[in-house]
């Protein structure tokens, strides 16, 4: 089986996390850069599968400038096969669709039987990109499992839900989403490290895709300007004389409130 876990680099979860003023993305060099917790979780659901079925291929696959290679070792330190990385400047500040077209496109050409991913990315939050890919792809999303198990032919899997659990199954190939409620991932022994130094790392451009980012006939959001956000005004102050209702009735008027 091979089985594709995608993963990104985000600044550090307990570190500083700010906005470029000028361009509007996330300024990498405020902390340190790490691989979000997420995609390490869904890493540990695919080599934990691999223990059990050593002639499994697990290959890390993420979008992300060429600074992250680093980043990317310790994945392949903890236990994945290979990586493909698709660093390309032409896609930076990419928005959520661009980025599942370009992810859903490098699956395709690497070839997958299993996609795993977390539900939810700990920087941008967007948390629709499991569906977006799998629509791409055109195959099924088990989305939110709280977990997850791994057959020749198919996956099942638990999601929580407001009103109980739902029981969730899939047949390969598909895409799986998971949640926080799966174990962390394990740590990088030596041996692990050393051999990641020997492990392939495929580096891939949008044009090695097929992809033109700049296609204006293609449905994408662009973003053409970013500003701070403005200073905390002071609020309006009602002062309660025997017509307080009377004046808070006129302020949600005037203010489109009601």
């Amino acid at each position: 089986m091979k089985i594709i876990v995608l993963v990104k680099e985000v600044p550090d979860t307990y570190g500083d996390r700010t906005l470029d003023a000028e361009t509007g993305l996330a300024d990498r060099a405020a902390s340190e850069a790490v691989l979000d917790e997420i995609g390490e979780r869904s890493l540990e659901v695919a080599l934990t599968y691999r223990d059990a079925h050593p002639d499994t291929e697990v290959v890390i696959l993420t979008m992300a400038p060429e600074s992250a290679s680093t980043t990317l070792r310790k994945g392949l330190a903890m236990g994945a096969t290979s990586v493909v990385h698709i660093a390309d400047e032409t896609l930076a500040g990419a928005d959520l669709g661009l980025t599942a077209e370009i992810l859903a496109a490098a699956i395709t050409q690497t070839g997958y039987d299993l996609v795993i991913t977390g539900n939810l990315s700990t920087d941008g939050s967007g948390g629709v990109l499991p569906s977006m890919i799998a629509e791409h792809l055109g195959v099924p999303l088990a989305g939110s499992l709280s977990s997850v198990e791994i057959s020749e032919t198919e996956i099942t899997g638990v999601r929580l839900t407001d009103a109980g659990t739902m029981a969730l199954r899939a047949a390969l190939p598909a895409v799986v989403a998971i949640t926080e409620s799966l174990p962390e991932a394990r740590y990088p022994n030596f041996k692990g490290i050393m051999a990641a130094k020997k492990k392939p790392v495929v580096s891939l451009s949008a044009a090695d895709l097929g992809i033109d980012p700049a296609d204006q006939s293609v449905p994408r959001s662009i973003m053409l300007s970013v500003g701070r956000k403005p200073p905390r005004t002071a609020g309006t102050k009602i002062v309660d004389e025997g017509d307080g209702g009377q004046q808070l009735a006129d302020f949600l008027l005037l203010n489109k409130l009601v």
